[in-house]
């Protein structure tokens, strides 16, 4: 059996989605038409008990004050977590632009956030939000494009719609909710259907940096009759969601700029991320064992500055590079490093913000892509190419020359579709020089 070499997870720890949704862009296909499912129907709230019926107004949509949903001012969130398949990963960026959409005979200017999700390191949905405010502080949902992926492949667009086109928009945060609101942020019954019940106002989860005062706990019945439990704080937005019947839990690692740190990147985190070089070939055992020991007296050094999460996940990642580093098995410790930097980008997202954590994140998955496809997986080459293009697509517009990593990326995803392995491997190894050069 082939290695399958996979992105870093989040071992032993929690993760769903935060501020709601998953997509691709605009050119996806619209999402199918109403479901022949024979579920029966979903018992929902009387009207009486929705705070979401008065039909809103929107003067300035896209600045979005809602505390508890604070999609345009936070820059990049980092979600980890698990589930009955394994471990899970969200990124949720912003992105530079704002789409208009036409509902109810007006032009709706709405704010656009990329959302990535990751199981067990392989991508697994990517999708493009809309949210705006209304005139009352509420905060509505315009709309998903979905991708999504199975095994590195696109399979699907499930999920995917948008306001005017397929129903209407949906509340997903009141202004000020209360104990009893309910409301619905997606209802398009037979396309998309959330109902949300707020059950408490006073929730202190622990957050990154300690307890949150003033969060939100809710509780959300989707179409498919599953409950989630969803907690959203105060500079997070949805910080904790849970599913219990799927076995599925996540919460927020990282949040900037709500947990940003500046000052760059500190001499101890670099020591930390040139764990990069242990993804690929080891030759030198000895060397491979020096490394890993200034690994070690980095993070001891730097720890303490690390969310709690971020945090275990870079103690376990490390754990296991010492373990393969020992024990001399080239694949296991090829794969504790790929965790281990990637869990480094969570704490360079703190010194540097998500573009240059971005970049960095692309050069891992290119080592990946040059690891699949010595080990002739097609299929996670191409799963690395959708994804290194899905976060060049939220950080191109930082670069002042983008064309070498355009000309790159190209190259890699057309190898990826002619199954052209070596082709691949080398458009990989120019993508991660033409990284270095912006």
């Amino acid at each position: 059996m082939k290695q399958n070499f996979r992105w870093p997870v989040a071992v032993g720890i929690a993760t769903a989605c935060l501020v709601a949704g998953c997509g691709q862009d605009a050119s996806s296909p619209p999402a199918a038409g109403p479901s022949t499912d024979t579920t029966p129907p979903l018992a929902t709230a009387p009207d009486s008990a929705r705070v979401d019926l008065e039909e809103p107004t929107f003067s300035d949509p896209t600045t979005i004050t809602n505390p508890l949903f604070p999609i345009n001012t936070l820059t990049q969130v980092v979600q980890i977590g698990s589930d009955a398949d394994g471990s899970l990963r969200h990124d949720i960026t912003l992105l530079p632009e704002t789409k208009i959409i036409e509902w109810n005979g007006e032009s709706i200017e709405t704010v656009v956030s990329q959302f990535m999700a990751y199981s067990d390191g392989r991508i697994l949905e990517l999708a493009t939000d809309y949210f705006a405010q209304a005139d009352d502080g509420s905060v509505w949902y315009f709309g998903e494009d979905v991708a999504n992926y199975v095994d590195g492949v696109l399979d699907n667009h499930d999920g995917t719609w948008l306001a005017g086109r397929d129903g209407p928009p949906g509340m997903i945060m009141p202004a000020h909710p209360q104990v009893g609101d309910v409301y619905r942020p997606e209802n398009i019954p037979g396309i998309v259907f959330e109902e949300v019940v707020v059950k408490s106002v006073d929730e202190r989860p622990d957050g990154p940096q300690g307890p949150i005062a003033g969060a939100v706990l809710v509780e959300e019945h989707p179409m498919d009759g599953a409950i989630e439990d969803k907690t959203f704080a105060p500079g997070y937005g949805e910080f904790f969601a849970q599913v219990v019947s799927e076995n599925e839990v996540a919460t927020v690692s990282v949040g900037v700029p709500t947990d940003a740190l500046g000052h760059g990147i500190p001499a101890e985190l670099a020591a930390i991320s040139s764990v990069t070089d242990l993804i690929g070939p080891i030759t030198d055992w000895p060397a491979a064992g020096t490394k890993v020991d200034s690994i070690t007296t980095a993070w001891e050094s730097y720890r303490s500055d690390a969310t709690p999460l971020t945090a275990e996940q870079v103690d376990q990642a490390l754990a296991a590079l010492r373990t393969g580093v020992e024990a001399q098995d080239e694949s296991a410790t090829q794969m504790a490093a790929f965790d281990l930097a990637y869990a480094a980008t969570d704490l360079r997202l703190r010194h540097e913000g998500p573009a240059a954590a971005d970049r960095y994140r692309m050069d891992i998955i290119a080592r990946q892509a040059m690891l699949d496809a010595s080990a002739e997986d097609g299929a996670f080459v191409a799963g690395d190419a959708a994804a290194m293009q899905s976060i060049w697509d939220r950080v191109r517009h930082t670069a002042a020359d983008p064309v070498a990593v355009d000309g790159a990326l190209d190259d890699l995803r057309s190898a990826a579709d002619a199954a052209d392995l070596a082709g691949a491997a080398d458009a990989a190894d120019r993508l991660r020089t033409a990284l270095t050069q912006l």
